[in-house]
């Protein structure tokens, strides 16, 4: 590659506009909250969330653009709390700047201490800068409420088949670097599979097989694909590509309960130094979503595993994950929960908000009660087996049935349970 051509093929073709920018429509759409940010000339203090490789610092950048603002950017890898009070005060000095408030991008917020996190608060709060915060992790847990709560959270996400196509082809077309190469591309299903959803990844990928293509004189097939970037493999590294790819890999294997294989991924984040409170928060979610009723003594397991990882820290917290992992992994499993809520929020999404019975409504006033409010109301206690038949869903949904108990020897006792009580109802 001649020198013209040493900056990385994701990065020329980095879009400057939101017209060129691809996938996460939801959000810069038409009618997305970002376009309409833009039509407005006022812009929120934003947290991006999503994986790596989907646009989050293309997107920061676009902003700046389209609202002539001028932006600074920090890593907060490299960054310090220093580092943040000079872009603060250089931000202040708005003589030395357009008359546009300033943006102040910050990539990987999540790596950011609570004390660097605080020293963000007074510029965003008073509006010296609009903070643009940039995070794969869950900012629930990794933003502090204070911060989190100036700001709004937008989730992006993987791209799809449609998305990487697209890239594909514009780098194919737009790209002078490639398009001297003459190279022939004549599948594209590897390239697709190997990115992920990260578009970064892909071009990174595409890039190395299109050099090795080149110098072979080869047509680029999955095949071929496959076979350079297996010569190419690095080593497991957290802030790495196969960061995602090996968390995926550890959660599969748990969720498949082979615990030898779950060990052995979670010897690989270890090794490759993956922060353990991350490894701990991925147990938690997994001890409700995959193992759920079946075991509920796995989500106090887990949640025993995240505070005491926290509290122990490397090297010691790998005989807890690997403990945890092993018990996860063994133990029975169920998603019952997680789907039934997720139905549930489908319909409340589908039926909008319906009225809550007059008879469960709460009724502290004299006119609530002259209304209705609590009327009839049968209370369970007062009943044989602290249990009487009752409607407790608004009419349109009478009988309609989320949770559906799974077959496993706890769930079943539960199906019993319901069967007893509800005689019928709901299908149990």
């Amino acid at each position: 590659m001649d020198e013209h051509n040493s900056i990385p093929l994701a990065e020329r073709l980095r879009p400057k506009t939101l017209d060129d920018y691809i996938g996460q429509e939801q959000i810069v759409g038409k009618d997305g909250p970002i376009r309409l940010s833009i039509r407005a000339g006022s812009l929120p203090s934003i947290i991006f969330w999503g994986p790596p490789g989907v646009g989050k610092t293309t997107l920061a950048q676009i902003l700046a653009s389209e609202l002539n603002r001028p932006i600074f950017i920090l890593s907060a890898i490299s960054s310090g709390v220093k580092d943040v009070r000079e872009v603060i005060e250089r931000a202040s000095r708005k003589d030395l700047l357009s008359t546009q408030k300033p943006l102040l991008f910050i990539d990987e917020i999540h790596r950011f201490s609570k004390s660097q996190q605080d020293s963000l608060l007074g510029a965003v709060e008073k509006g010296v800068v609009t903070l643009l915060g940039a995070t794969t992790e869950n900012p629930s847990f990794e933003v502090i409420p204070a911060l989190l709560s100036r700001c709004q959270v937008y989730v992006l996400e993987s791209f799809g088949v449609k998305e990487l196509e697209t890239l594909l082809q514009r780098a194919l077309k737009e790209d002078e670097w490639l398009k001297g190469l003459k190279i022939k591309l004549k599948e594209k299903k590897a390239l697709f599979q190997l990115s992920g959803g990260d578009g970064r990844k892909m071009l990174n990928t595409l890039e190395l097989v299109a050099q090795s293509a080149a110098a072979d004189k080869t047509e680029i097939t999955d095949e071929f694909v496959t076979r350079v970037i297996k010569q190419k493999m690095v080593r497991y590294d957290k802030t790495g590509e196969q960061h995602y790819d090996i968390i995926s890999a550890f959660i599969k294997s748990i969720r498949g309960s082979d615990p030898n294989a779950s060990l052995y991924w979670l010897a690989r984040m270890i090794e490759g130094g993956e922060d353990p409170m991350f490894i701990a928060r991925r147990l938690l979610i997994l001890s409700s979503e995959d193992i759920g009723l079946a075991n509920p003594t796995a989500l106090v397991m887990a949640n025993t595993c995240y505070q005491s990882v926290h509290a122990i820290g490397y090297p010691e917290c790998r005989i807890i994950l690997s403990q945890t992992t092993v018990y996860l992994a063994t133990s029975p499993k169920s998603n019952s929960t997680y789907k039934a809520i997720d139905e549930a929020i489908a319909k409340v999404r589908e039926t909008g908000d319906l009225s809550v019975p007059l008879h469960i409504r709460n009724a502290p006033t004299k006119l609530m009660q002259e209304l209705g409010y609590g009327k009839d109301y049968k209370y369970a206690h007062s009943h044989q087996g602290n249990f009487v038949d009752q409607e407790f869903l608004p009419d349109e949904l009478s009988n309609v049935k989320f949770y559906e108990p799974a077959e496993n020897q706890r769930e079943k006792s539960v199906r019993e349970f319901l069967k007893s009580k509800w005689k019928g109802r709901y299908g149990y």
